[in-house]
């Protein structure tokens, strides 16, 4: 193939991938859907990785319940609300608080 014949054959070559790589940009399932699935690939690999964090957590837990009477007793009172006879409970609201809180400086409090 004489040089001029090449030219053009890859001028023409790198014409129409140009050609394809912005038709396959602006078609919806294209480049943009690529990258939609490689963004939802990350997520739920990090989604995974959590629920394996969890999993094993909860793995640990259910060792511990099924040997030890001591982290039986424990959850039945935390998770369950188990009390033993005699005992009392207290329990606080941990949403309000009993004394109001401070007002800002320059408001009308302060004016007094």
């Amino acid at each position: 193939m004489p040089f001029f014949g090449r030219r053009r054959f890859t001028i023409g070559y790198i014409a129409a991938a140009l050609v394809l790589l912005g038709l396959s940009a602006r078609d919806p399932d294209g480049l943009r859907k690529a990258r939609r699935n490689q963004a939802e690939v990350k997520r739920l690999e990090r989604e995974n990785a959590a629920l394996e964090q969890r999993v094993t957590r909860l793995r640990r837990e259910v060792k511990a319940l099924q040997g030890d009477p001591a982290a039986l007793e424990r959850a039945a009172r935390e998770e369950l609300g188990y009390v033993k006879p005699g005992e009392l409970i207290y329990k606080l609201d941990e949403g309000r608080s009993a004394v109001p809180p401070p007002a800002p400086l320059g408001s009308a409090r302060d004016a007094r």
